[in-house]
């Protein structure tokens, strides 16, 4: 019987890969996990998402910042990379990296088949243990639907949101967010 020893690899070694890699992949605590690529309507919505909340957010203290940035999370010795996140103020860098952050209110997460139940339960378990974060969007790519989880003093509460018509009220950044604008110019089926 063969067996075959995963190869683990030191946070500077993954930086280090990860620096001069073409696509991207996340930490693990010492396991390099290669991430998909997205689909069409996966980038829809995230250029979408961004270019919505950097209207909306103009002239506010929040900034928003596209999947390019790595966030870093400390408790789970993880980086990974959402699709859009919201900081309020700077966003704090981890140390003295500049491609790591630490402290996002809100994450946006476009949903992909091979990645939806990690972004669910993993990653928003570990998103969790992030001080600053109080808001979580998951967002469907092939049919209009959003769940939005709020931080709130006894927990966190689940909506979710169907309906082109309505707005999803942010409580992290106290802005609407009109679904259609989520996605325009995507094409469902």
């Amino acid at each position: 019987m063969i067996t075959t020893v995963e190869r683990r690899y030191s946070l500077e070694e993954y930086r280090a890969i990860e620096a001069k890699a073409e696509g991207r992949s996340e930490y693990r605590d010492g396991e390099i996990v290669l991430m998909p690529g997205g689909s069409l309507n996966h980038s829809r919505i995230g250029r979408n998402m961004l270019t919505y909340l950097t209207y909306l957010l103009r002239e506010t203290v929040f900034e928003p910042i596209n999947s390019d940035l790595r966030l870093w999370i400390p408790d789970y010795r993880r980086g990974v990379y959402p699709d859009v996140m919201v900081f309020e103020g700077e966003p704090e860098l981890n140390g003295d990296r500049t491609d790591e952050v630490l402290n996002p209110i809100l994450i946006v997460e476009v949903l992909s088949p091979s990645t939806a139940d990690y972004d669910r339960e993993s990653k928003f378990r570990m998103y969790r243990s992030i001080p600053s974060f109080r808001e979580y969007l998951l967002v469907e790519q092939d049919e209009p639907f959003v769940e939005r989880y709020s931080k709130q003093e006894q927990g966190w509460l689940l909506s979710d949101f169907n309906d082109l018509g309505r707005s999803i009220p942010l409580q992290s950044v106290g802005i609407e967010l009109a679904i259609a604008e989520i996605y325009r110019g995507v094409v469902f089926g």
